[in-house]
């Protein structure tokens, strides 16, 4: 995916909640659907403005950010 902001959060936008960049669908919702169990295909059918390509982004760009987070409490 192209360098781009994946997430944005604006108080015009839900109140501020962090949604997927062009969309009004709050990130929180595709970790509510993969925690019980609910397979990404679903969420992307049930969300069509949210493109494969970002939500993978997406979860690449949290499982970063969680890795650094841990290393830094390690070390």
């Amino acid at each position: 995916m192209k360098q781009r902001k994946l997430i944005a959060s604006d108080r015009e936008i839900l109140g501020g909640i962090p949604v997927f960049t062009g969309t009004r669908v709050p990130v929180k919702t595709l970790f509510d659907y993969l925690e019980h169990g609910h397979p990404l295909d679903e969420f992307l059918d049930d969300f069509p403005t949210v493109k494969r390509k970002h939500a993978l982004a997406v979860l690449e760009f949290i499982r970063m950010k969680l890795l650094e987070q841990t290393y830094e409490s390690v070390a």
